[in-house]
């Protein structure tokens, strides 16, 4: 249980209509009633939870701070489980600075970042999953990741591990059953019930490893290349999926000389795209830099736009520039169509398909949207509303190590080793799992987790 009582800002800083100071703790009220004085005329203590009440805030000298509205949450049904107060002040540096000095100086202490979520979790409010979602939820990009952290602050994610460890146990009681009761003669180390636990955990584990890559693409955003020859036409399909005049576009080669980002949404996945320089030799020392910038940048891309120039023949540039990209995930783009085609895109046979486009004219472009999406997203994710996706690598991480262990139970069955190492395999599945939601936790992951937020949340 936590005694002191914490403070803190939750509004972004700066000027605006309303700042929140957030108070949580044993404390909250006996602060507000030093501070706060209710234009109802009640004791502060006596305000009816779940309230907003107008009032002014003064200080010790019994000057007036400000006018506010304050919001009473007692516990145990609010977001920390504490007794938790919200002082609505007008925005601005100075105003919400005051108001937090003057909580801080009758017996609040400043909160930690993410301490007021950490609360949550410690008090059993939230299990470690849904407090890794509120994080998610604040940082999303599209609907599609919002709707993927409502889902696990739901608590859908805790409710599947809790599933996968109720199996696991019973697999675990008969074991220890065999294991303390030797003389009860039970030859079959696992009855077939138990071993299709065994099996359906694996599995279950393996598909939610699966869905990682795509969660954490429509978490974090696909890091898109626009990659091609100098005067092909990149900036342009960069304006054209911008909907935008983004990069400057001229008939000149080598105009982009530097990288351009910018983040797009498509289809509710957060494409983080760039526009990259020409790839050509030249003797120009800051389009060169460009040039190795767009090589490094081909290298960490999660997918690569291939363009080449429907409107002229194959050259040497395309070539090279083709060898760099065709193990990666590349999507081929053939601009330039509303000119006379003199392309043969016959030489890039590890490129499945090129979509025709018209940047220029803006034609095609929702085709390059529909691809993307298709390329990066699991059909099956898609389709089933119901199939659980994880975007943390912490999660993925519990997820391999039970999925390891369950593998170890299979092959000490099938060796036909003692019941011992099944035991300790399956104490390694449960405690991984139980990693996942926080039950088995180390301070060194928890200041993890809270270090990532922000200090009013």
């Amino acid at each position: 249980m936590i005694f002191d009582t914490i403070a803190a800002i939750s509004t972004p800083r700066g000027e605006g209509g309303i700042g929140i100071v957030r108070i949580s703790g044993d404390l909250a009220l006996d602060i507000l009633e030093k501070i706060f004085i209710p234009a109802s005329e009640k004791n502060v203590k006596e305000l009816k939870t779940f309230t907003i009440n107008y009032g002014k805030l003064i200080n010790e000298k019994k000057e007036i701070i400000d006018e506010v509205l304050v919001s009473v949450m007692k516990a145990p049904k609010t977001y920390t489980k504490e007794d938790i107060v919200e002082i609505n002040c007008h925005g601005g540096y100075l105003v919400t600075e005051k108001v937090l000095e003057l909580v801080l100086r009758n017996g609040a202490r400043h909160a930690e970042q993410g301490e007021f979520t950490k609360r949550a979790f410690i008090n059993g409010r939230i299990d470690l999953t849904q407090a890794e979602a509120v994080m998610d939820l604040i940082h999303s990009k599209t609907d599609k990741s919002i709707s993927l952290s409502l889902e696990q602050l739901r608590g859908d994610l805790r409710i599947k591990i809790y599933e996968l460890k109720k199996m696991l146990l019973d697999v675990t009681a008969h074991v220890n059953v065999v294991l303390d009761y030797p003389e009860e003669g039970i030859d079959d180390p696992l009855p077939d019930n138990l071993y299709d636990n065994l099996k359906e955990v694996y599995s279950q584990c393996d598909d939610l490893i699966n869905s990682y890559d795509t969660g954490k693409m429509i978490k974090e955003g696909i890091k898109t290349a626009i990659v091609g020859k100098p005067n092909v036409g990149k900036s342009s399909l960069l304006n054209a999926l911008l909907r935008e005049e983004r990069a400057i576009v001229t008939h000149v080669a080598g105009t982009t000389r530097d990288v351009i980002e910018e983040i797009i949404n498509v289809k509710g996945i957060p494409l983080i795209i760039v526009d990259t320089a020409g790839i050509r030799k030249t003797e120009d020392i800051v389009e060169n830099i460009g040039v190795e910038k767009s090589k490094e940048l081909i290298e960490k891309a999660d997918l690569v736009l291939f363009v080449v120039d429907s409107s002229t023949e194959i050259t040497k540039e395309d070539i090279e520039i083709y060898e760099k990209v065709k193990n990666k995930k590349v999507l081929g783009i053939l601009n330039k169509t509303d000119l006379d085609k003199k392309i043969d895109i016959s030489e890039f046979k590890e490129i499945n398909s090129f979509i025709e486009i018209s940047a220029k004219e803006k034609i095609g472009i929702k085709d390059i949207e529909d691809s993307i999406y298709n390329l990066v997203i699991s059909g099956d994710i898609e389709n089933n509303s119901q199939k659980l996706v994880i975007t943390n690598v912490r999660h993925k991480s519990a997820l391999e190590k039970t999925k390891d262990s369950i593998k170890n139970i299979f092959e000490t069955i099938d060796m036909g080793m003692p019941m011992d190492l099944i035991a300790i395999d399956l104490r390694v599945a449960l405690d991984s799992l139980s990693e996942i939601t926080g039950e088995i936790s180390t301070e060194d992951l928890l200041d993890h987790v809270f270090s990532n937020f922000c200090v009013g949340k």
